[in-house]
């Protein structure tokens, strides 16, 4: 049985790694073969195709309920219910409405919204919205987030901004709305989100820096409700009803072992109920559920058999969870906790048996951590070692106790306001912790590399005395120090980045480093922050030999600050540095300024007449091999006149779009004289400017050039000086990235 479960496990996790879903035919055939070989001895193939084939049809339900084509960017009166707990922050409302519906119109089934300036939206309430949809889509970079998987495994079929709408009837059963409402309310020493987050789940009331804080210090899972506090709040129902049995306080007609059981199992549920029910959360009332069985029935539960079936059932009831991090994180915390301790001869000691549960989780996770693209905490090992019993013993039964307690007066008010302080405690530590020692974010790992450090891990985990056990460490070090591939001298990795409406492109030679414009920044979404700095520290990037901002506009220079506080940067300069922030001590570009390194040449252009910041860019010519680039900033047909008459102005083969395809842009003399034969454009998907316009997307097809577009395409990689076709991160297929792959010249 036990083989038909791993074999069942296997089918549901298979379909992730698809570039695409089987026909339906072929899903449907599945069941029909796995039931001819139930019988036989190959009952493993009958499990596997089973959890493959309704894998594959959950998938493609989820995918169906996607926004169609024809309505992407259209604007709807959208009537709906909300669901979940709703987000408020920098003046937008962000929150899903579920039931979706509009008038002779067919819409997903949820919808995820925003409301810029929007009035206060409740949990439970329903409106009618004038929404403007859009399909599921996120930005596609080098080992970054997948937000297109992360919304259909949510089941969300579109995303969409909020124009006007109107209240059509109040809240409903929205209790955990109410639970936070009231918790808000509360005087808990300026951590009132922080308790929202431990009691309900909810981070939405933790601010960025203390997201930064938790992520640093590796204690992330502390403050959002993991399996830890699940199993704990249970086994403290367990030991208190066991308790009392033992000293004569149960009551004597009453079997004490069952009511432990079910008691501790309904508290684990209840909480689980207030948690939202995420993934770890139902990994655990799983696992607790099972062992409470085990315990009631066999007295001696096998941990193994109840985390496969915890595992197995977590994808039977959720076939989607495998695309979120959080699902292999805490299953694969509970394994290794279980392999390392199951596998030991003798006891340990409580502080040894502490102390190594914190290292060997660490060491256990960090090749994973690593795959699923997460910074590593290295303080995290020390300080849960503190934080851990401070939020189990201390924080957290005030906290559920003082919530359990708000309407009797003052009382759960007080467990409240003695939770908050300790959490402020807490954080303050954790604050000094971080400033020393932050996150670290390893440069992305081969395949090959990581298969040999994942190995030097379980060697680590095994006891002592195993044989080859202290090869691990030298194998683990793989994942710090990876073998680098350096390029020959003469050519250049050129990166386009994903950004959305803004540009960010990579340049890098042999041994130096440098960066066109840093993304855009809009209020608080700062690009450069959560997209640029990260995929350049995954790419290996440790440093900047140069900066340079084509110019000051906010989706060009707005991720700038964050960049620089986060790499070591030797020189940045502007086409427009007095319009820029005084902390980035921006140089003027100098036109004609050339150099080279390790065999690249560089050349810098600005018009002297420039009267406005796009006319202002700062062109960088790239020469790799007898291979040319040219980014070009923002210029106009007017920028494009003057260039047209320097030296610069030579056949080039790559051209990024300027002012990212707009209409004041890529004249035909400039296509003409320049001759390049593919050119990249950097812009949103369903931007508000309208870019590319479809003029300039006429005129580059008439011009026969190959078209790259980041909005269609995610990040575009090419070595320049090797005169090969790049690559995009959009032709790593998945079966939920709505992109298609390159197409031929001409077309996308």
């Amino acid at each position: 049985m036990r083989t038909g479960l791993v074999a069942l496990a296997l089918g549901l996790l298979a379909p992730i790694f698809l570039p695409a879903l089987p026909p339906l035919w072929l899903i449907a055939a599945m069941p029909v073969v796995a039931l001819m070989a139930l019988p036989f001895r190959t009952y493993p193939l009958g499990f596997f195709l089973f959890g493959l084939a309704w894998a594959c049809l959950s998938a493609q339900f989820a995918l169906d309920d996607r926004l169609s084509v024809a309505l992407d960017g259209e604007t709807r009166w959208v009537e709906g219910r909300v669901v979940g707990l709703p987000q408020q922050g920098d003046g937008v409302v962000r929150f899903e409405l579920a039931d979706a519906h509009s008038r002779r119109t067919r819409l997903p089934t949820t919808l995820r919204l925003a409301w810029f300036g929007g009035p206060p939206v409740n949990s439970g309430e329903r409106w009618r919205l004038a929404v403007k949809l859009k399909r599921p889509a996120g930005l596609l970079n080098p080992h970054g987030f997948d937000y297109s998987a992360w919304l259909l495994s949510r089941g969300i079929g579109a995303t969409g901004t909020v124009k006007d709408g109107r209240l059509l009837q109040a809240a409903r059963g929205a209790w955990r709305d109410e639970v936070r409402q009231a918790l808000a309310q509360v005087d808990a020493n300026g951590r009132s989100g922080a308790l929202a987050a431990l009691v309900l789940g909810d981070g939405g009331g933790l601010t960025r820096e203390d997201w930064q804080v938790l992520q640093d210090t590796g204690t992330v899972h502390l403050l959002v409700i993991s399996g830890q506090h699940i199993g704990l709040l249970a086994g403290l129902v367990y030991l208190l009803v066991a308790g009392a049995a033992r000293y004569g306080l149960w009551p004597a007609g009453l079997a004490w072992l069952p009511w432990a059981c079910a008691l501790a199992f309904c508290a684990a549920l209840g909480y689980g109920l207030l948690a939202g029910f995420e993934v770890p959360v139902r990994r655990a009332c799983t696992m607790i559920g099972l062992v409470l069985l085990w315990r009631l029935r066999f007295k001696q539960p096998d941990p193994w058999w109840t985390w496969l079936l915890a595992f197995a059932g977590v994808l039977v009831f959720d076939p989607l969870a495998n695309l979120r991090p959080g699902f292999w994180l805490s299953f694969a915390a509970v394994a290794i906790l279980m392999f390392t301790f199951g596998g030991r001869l003798g006891p340990w000691r409580w502080w040894q048996t502490w102390t190594r549960a914190q290292w060997l989780v660490a060491v256990g996770l960090c090749p994973l951590l690593l795959i699923v693209g997460l910074p590593v905490s290295l303080s995290g090992p020390l300080v849960n070692l503190l934080a851990v019993p401070w939020i189990s013993l201390l924080v957290l039964p005030s906290a559920l106790l003082g919530t359990a307690l708000l309407p009797v007066p003052l009382i759960g008010e007080g467990l409240l306001w003695i939770a908050g302080g300790l959490l402020d405690l807490l954080f303050k530590g954790l604050t000094l912790v971080a400033g020393r020692m932050p996150a670290w974010v390893p440069a992305a790992v081969s395949t090959w590399a990581l298969g040999i450090a994942a190995l030097g891990a379980f060697l680590l985990l095994l006891p002592k005395g195993v044989p080859l056990r202290v090869l691990g460490w030298p194998m683990v070090l793989l994942m710090v120090f990876p073998p680098q591939e350096h390029l020959p001298p003469g050519q250049a990795e050129i990166w386009q980045l994903d950004v959305g409406q803004g540009l960010a492109v990579l340049v890098r030679t042999r041994r130096h480093t440098l960066l066109y414009d840093a993304g855009p920044r809009f209020g608080e979404a700062d690009v450069g922050e959560r997209v640029v700095l990260p995929t350049l520290r995954k790419l290996g990037v440790r440093g900047l030999d140069l900066m340079l901002l084509s110019h000051a506009d906010a989706d060009h220079a707005g991720g700038a600050p964050a960049v620089r506080n986060g790499l070591p940067t030797r020189e940045v300069i502007s086409g427009d540095p007095d319009a820029l922030p005084a902390e980035l001590l921006a140089g003027p570009c100098d036109s004609g300024r050339r150099w080279e390194w390790d065999g690249v040449g560089f050349e810098l252009w600005r018009w002297a007449s420039a009267v406005e910041s796009n006319q202002k860019s700062c062109v960088l010519l790239v020469e790799a091999g007898g291979e040319r680039l040219l980014l070009t900033g923002d210029i106009d047909i007017h920028a494009e006149r003057a260039l047209l008459d320097e030296a610069l102005a030579l056949p080039i083969q790559w051209l990024a779009a300027p002012h990212h395809g707009s209409r004041s842009s890529s004249s035909m003399a400039l296509l003409s004289r320049l001759k390049p034969h593919s050119v990249l454009i950097s812009r949103g998907q369903g931007n508000a400017f309208g870019h590319p316009h479809p003029q300039v997307m006429a005129r580059y097809r008439r011009s026969g050039l190959a078209i790259y577009d980041s909005a269609e395409q995610g990040a575009i990689r090419l070595q320049l000086g090797a005169f090969e076709l790049p690559r995009t991160e959009a032709g790593h297929r998945r079966y939920w990235r709505d992109r298609p792959t390159v197409g031929p010249p001409g077309q996308y």
